[in-house]
């Protein structure tokens, strides 16, 4: 989608988790006489501040709604928080459920996360309370316990393939051909530029978890390249080092899922106002037509030197061009898509597809590369014509497909998209329809099955589907009547 169908306003129930790197957990045992026992862990820490999280575990009659406090020992003071009401006064932290969160039956545990500023030293809190009541107290945790290093993951049964392309088809490293089948996961585009966070929803393995009921091996995670960079415009809590752990975490969890993770540059830099202009901001806040030449080719070598030896990734260079809608003629239009360059229309720049590829395959990483083509990546009409060289062959076409582009029917996928699978594969990176129904994609998936193509719905987030092609309703794998489509689809996939 050209950009997230929600906008910052809405955006305010951010979520960051870095859940799957190893937490640091007070050394605190709940027994049986323990009306309810607290875990607190720092999940992440950078020089001015930290990710915590608690675990709540309710030993007494099932709540219908909760409150925990406690005291910061320190100079910690909470900035933002996820899966609760956060609020601080002084030391003393209160958080309260929220409406679906507010049950925890009798032996049952819930989590919630926060950010949070620090300075001079960072002790963990030694006294909790539910619903008034003291937590812990059979426990007695020492005002400064040691840390036990306690893996956040889940063993995983499988790992993602290790992929490569032979002829038209994405294949495994026993050469046997693997479909992608599955959603993008938005938020990490533009939660960072906005200064809500890093994830929007949870992302957590209990979430990935849910995916897996629905038969989803793949998960597109969109990127912001002035995130991953650490540009002075983004609070440094969610840019640079904090935003690539993040993503790193979840990309690596995914894979212990066996779910393949597939990055592409959503948002990047650049001032553009011309036709169809998203923003007029120079900043990495919409869709521009092109990448930038000042910062692109830099964050795809830092990506790819961070992947480069799991060729599980996926990298789609740039979500939707749409050079066309600046340039006069379609030729203009592709060849500033390859070649890049100063563009008609555009007054910034522009990194062509050509100079990316370069830029990943200059740091010898050998992962499968996704280019989407024009028109919002609906337009694969001259991509032959116009494909980057690739020393190692690792290329395939990318197409987004919606009920209301201009290629949306049989008869444009035969005459356009058909030519192009038979000579690379090929990926719908996204996929869907703004009716809050699944009848356009049900025809397409349908198309793409009998083309041995591959296919991601847009998205995995609870949003209302009435706004914008939303899967799900909640976390669990709640589907939207959209998203019913998607999930019965891929159920049927076996």
């Amino acid at each position: 989608m050209r950009r997230p169908p929600r906008t910052a306003a809405l955006a305010s129930a951010a979520v960051l988790v870095l859940a799957g790197g190893v937490a640091l957990l007070p050394s605190v045992t709940a027994s049986a006489a323990t009306a309810c026992a607290v875990g607190y862990s720092v999940t992440n820490q950078w020089s001015t501040g930290f990710q915590g999280n608690v675990v709540i575990t309710n030993n007494s009659a099932a709540t219908s709604s909760w409150t925990l406090t406690f005291d910061f020992p320190g100079t910690q003071k909470v900035t933002q928080g996820w899966s609760g009401k956060w609020s601080q006064s002084g030391a003393s932290v209160t958080v309260v459920n929220e409406s679906w969160n507010g049950v925890i039956a009798t032996g049952g545990s819930v989590s919630a996360g926060f950010l949070a500023d620090w300075s001079g030293s960072n002790p963990a809190p030694t006294a909790f309370k539910l619903n008034g009541v003291a937590c812990n107290t059979d426990a007695s945790p020492s005002p400064t316990p040691t840390p036990t290093a306690t893996p956040t993951t889940t063993t995983p049964a499988t790992t993602a393939p290790k992929l490569h392309v032979s002829g038209n088809k994405i294949v495994d490293a026993s050469g046997a051909e693997h479909l992608l089948h599955g959603v993008n996961r938005s938020g990490t585009e533009f939660m960072c530029v906005q200064g809500y966070g890093i994830f929007d929803g949870t992302v957590d393995d209990a979430a990935i978890a849910a995916m897996l009921t629905w038969n989803i091996d793949t998960v597109r995670i969109p990127l912001n390249e002035e995130c991953w960079l650490g540009l002075s415009n983004i609070n440094s809590a969610y840019g640079g080092t904090a935003y690539i752990n993040a993503v790193k975490d979840y990309a690596t969890r995914l894979e212990a899922h066996g779910i393949t993770p597939v990055l592409e540059l959503h948002w990047s830099h650049g001032q553009y106002t011309g036709n169809s202009a998203g923003c007029s901001d120079l900043y990495a806040t919409c869709q521009k037509p092109m990448p930038d030449t000042e910062y692109t080719p830099s964050f795809w070598t830092s990506v790819a030197n961070t992947f480069k030896s799991d060729q599980s990734v996926v990298f789609d260079l740039f979500n939707e061009p749409y050079p066309d809608r600046a340039t006069s003629t379609l030729t203009q239009a592709w060849t500033c898509w390859r070649d890049g360059g100063t563009c008609p229309g555009i007054g910034y720049s522009v990194a062509g597809m050509q100079t990316l590829v370069n830029a990943v395959r200059g740091t010898g990483a050998q992962n499968v590369i996704l280019l989407g083509g024009l028109a919002y990546s609906n337009d694969l009409g001259q991509w032959l014509a116009y494909k980057p060289t690739d020393s190692t062959g690792n290329l395939a076409a990318a197409v987004h497909v919606y009920n209301f582009n201009t290629c949306g029917s049989s008869s444009c996928w035969d005459s356009t998209l058909a030519p192009v699978l038979a000579q690379v594969p090929l990926v719908a990176g996204e996929i869907g329809e703004n009716t809050c129904g699944h009848a356009f994609i049900d025809q397409f998936m349908a198309w793409l099955d009998a083309h041995d193509s591959s296919y991601l719905g847009w998205t995995w987030n609870t949003w209302d589907c009435a706004a914008g092609p939303s899967l799900i309703s909640a976390y669990d794998g709640t589907a939207t009547a959209y998203g019913a489509g998607l999930k019965a689809h891929l159920l049927s996939l076996g």
